[in-house]
């Protein structure tokens, strides 16, 4: 008798959190998604209105995201007019030394106001998730480093979800990061029993331990390494880290104990078959 009271109380108990388990599941999904399905309004009265005043907030976010991204592609495209109109201006520049710093300057700004743009748009998370194998796709990339001091230790294998495009462009971020600032670049994939884990380590001189969440701030740059020459928009590590947070990852970065940096990406290992 007690056994089936007991199996009754945890069936209740069960039935009885399920909402509770779906809104925890949308509210993640939204934090990886604003366009994510919305909750199911449906249940006791009391479930109905909180699934609703959960989808109005969802409504009321994604308007404030698309009003954003709007405001600022019509900026983009004033200021690219403008930086148009500089540039010709600047082919009757007589002094060629002024002219080619003023097209430096013009160049500057295009990137930085291409990338702030790609940035708010969230341009990566209009690629479709697939399955793809990690491995394989940083192990080609550590090849396009071949004639630096780039190396990759890993498995065979090992299947992520993930979006192939902006995986690169956010691994090839780091590994050029590594390389530019650090002199070379140790490449690392491995697994634990939930997340794909990448890391990219230097020799270089790292950074304070006060920087190394700052750098992830948009537009935020070292002053101490980075300079006209070693370019850049401050928006490189930002973007990388969007990349893996969209995916249900993380980025970190962290000072080595023997000296230099090294970031650590993570993704979550799909539940299914690879």
């Amino acid at each position: 008798m007690m056994l089936v009271i007991g199996f009754f109380s945890v069936w209740a108990a069960h039935r009885a959190t399920r909402p509770l388990r779906s809104l925890a599941a949308a509210a993640d999904r939204l934090g990886l998604d604003v366009d994510a399905t919305p909750l199911p309004e449906r249940g006791s009265r009391e479930l109905k209105k909180t699934a609703r005043a959960f989808n109005t907030m969802q409504q009321r976010i994604k308007r404030l995201v698309d009003d954003r991204t709007l405001m600022l592609a019509a900026l983009s495209h004033d200021l690219k007019t403008m930086l148009t109109r500089l540039r010709l201006r600047a082919e009757f520049i007589d002094d060629a030394e002024q002219q080619r710093k003023a097209e430096r300057d013009i160049d500057d700004m295009q990137m930085m106001v291409d990338a702030a743009l790609g940035f708010v748009r969230g341009d990566q998370a209009n690629e479709p998730v697939v399955r793809l194998d990690l491995v394989s796709l940083v192990r080609d990339m550590a090849e396009d480093w071949r004639d630096d001091d780039v190396r990759f230790e890993g498995p065979a294998r090992l299947a992520v979800n993930g979006r192939p495009v902006a995986l690169k462009r956010a691994v090839g971020n780091l590994i050029d990061n590594a390389v530019r600032y650090g002199g070379n670049a140790e490449i690392r994939i491995w697994h634990t029993d939930h997340d794909a884990v990448l890391t990219v380590a230097d020799d270089g001189p790292g950074l304070p331990e006060a920087e190394l969440e700052k750098v992830f701030q948009p537009f935020y740059r070292v002053e101490t390494s980075r300079s006209r020459d070693t370019g850049g928009t401050g928006l490189g590590l930002a973007l990388a880290r969007d990349v893996f947070r969209r995916l249900g990852g993380d980025l970190t970065i962290a000072n080595r104990a023997r000296g230099g940096l090294m970031a650590t990406a993570r993704l979550p290992l799909p539940a299914g078959p690879a």
